[in-house]
């Protein structure tokens, strides 16, 4: 199985509202800033509203869109047979269009770290369409995010699901609120699909953890929540709804479920900050050296470039012994899982960084950087490919265990 690309996905909602006129419906709810169609696949007529999002980052719309259509296609079979517990499923196929039409080139492979970074886009924050503006941001919404949130006023979900994707690392699902449940379920399909559960993920550091792979978001109050406050994962509250972020990787990374202590995570961590700080500042003196054949240009790949380099120092201050404030919250316990997250998430940025550039200004010196950045990813952690249908089906099962342990 292969990677589908935004026209194959939309073409095969189009096929399942042929296949099952009645039950499903293809409708549109708005564009996209450069006009594409934001499209939105329904299943059903009960009054219990699911939503799915697919593509909240570009780089993570295939896989998104293709495990939408998995679970449409399944539900729909479903009604087709006369099984109907009450609830419609509504599928936004792609949220980021545009961005994930700069990631398209690699989808039909090589399946390849160097091959995936070779035509890798994720924009900025400011442009990323879950991310809502802060109450002093001068900035409008995102057209993309006035639809996102215009969907959920209209069906006001009882549960809303977030595709994304990582490229080296383990499954795991963040919460809005706790589902008794999930932990289990999502477990037993990663371990029947041999895919290991990120147990100590950098994306939820201070979340508490009912189970591995399972992360529930604090209040928006608490400053642990980072930028989920301010994001249409928490909209759905305002009418009972629960949020699941659900994540799968493209590479597993075993050392991602290893929950026993680190035995230097002191060391671990520092060396990690060090080499963030040291290689995103080498991006960025590169993209000074080229700043002159840039003059003029202002593309989403060189805006995410540049948020990253900026970002630099920042990136670290939470984890990192060497540059965390004296007073702040004392780490978690920091096993092999959680200090691996880290270390992957401090090699990731400047890669990305670095990869992006390289699509801008195709100098030597980037494309040397980055192929010797994927050496390195490759070295550290001995990545496994995750094939594309089993990514699907991880992604599709913790959807479904979510849901079910919901309304169990």
């Amino acid at each position: 199985m292969l990677y589908p690309t935004t026209d194959e996905i939309t073409a095969g909602a189009r096929a399942l509202t042929l296949g099952y006129p009645g039950i499903c419906r293809l409708g549109r709810v708005g564009s996209s800033r450069a006009g594409r169609p934001l499209l939105m696949l329904s299943v059903g007529e009960g009054r219990r509203n699911v939503l799915v999002v697919a593509g909240p980052h570009a780089n993570e719309a295939a896989v998104g869109g293709a495990t939408a259509l998995r679970l449409a296609g399944g539900i729909a079979r479903q009604r087709a047979h006369g099984e109907d517990d009450g609830s419609s499923w509504h599928f936004l196929l792609c949220i980021d269009p545009d961005g994930a039409a700069l990631n398209e080139p690699w989808l039909s492979g090589p399946y390849t770290l160097r091959g995936h970074y070779e035509h890798f886009f994720r924009p900025c924050t400011a442009e990323q369409p879950e991310w809502l503006p802060h109450d002093d941001d001068t900035c409008p919404a995102l057209p993309e995010t006035r639809a996102l949130v215009g969907v959920l006023d209209m069906l006001r979900p009882v549960l809303q699901c977030s595709l994304h994707g990582i490229d080296v690392g383990g499954s795991f699902v963040q919460l809005t609120s706790e589902v008794p449940g999930v932990p289990e379920r999502i477990g037993k399909s990663a371990a029947e699909l041999d895919i290991p559960l990120e147990s100590g993920s950098s994306d939820a550091f201070q979340w508490p953890s009912p189970g591995p792979g399972v992360y529930v978001m604090p209040p928006c109050e608490d400053p642990a929540a980072g930028d989920g406050a301010h994001s249409t994962w928490v909209h759905a509250r305002r009418y009972d709804g629960v949020t699941a972020i659900v994540e799968v990787p493209m590479w597993a990374c075993d050392r991602s479920a290893d929950t026993a202590p680190h035995p230097d995570p002191d060391r671990a961590l520092r060396t990690a900050g060090a080499g963030l700080r040291r290689d995103l500042p080498t991006v960025g003196r590169v993209l000074d050296a080229v700043r002159p054949q840039l003059r003029g240009v202002d593309c989403a790949l060189l805006r995410t470039v540049s948020e990253l380099i900026g970002l630099g120092p920042a990136l670290t201050a939470d984890w990192d012994p060497a540059v965390r404030a004296p007073d702040a919250a004392p780490l978690p316990d920091m096993t092999t899982a959680r200090v691996t997250s880290i270390e992957v998430y401090a090699q990731r940025i400047p890669l990305r960084a670095a990869a992006m550039l390289r699509q801008v200004a195709d100098v030597p010196l980037v494309a040397r950087l980055v192929d010797k950045w994927c050496e390195a990813y490759e070295r550290a952690y001995r990545p496994r490919w995750v094939p594309v249908s089993d990514q699907v089906e991880q992604q599709a099962r913790s959807v479904l265990a979510v849901y079910e342990e919901l309304h169990a």
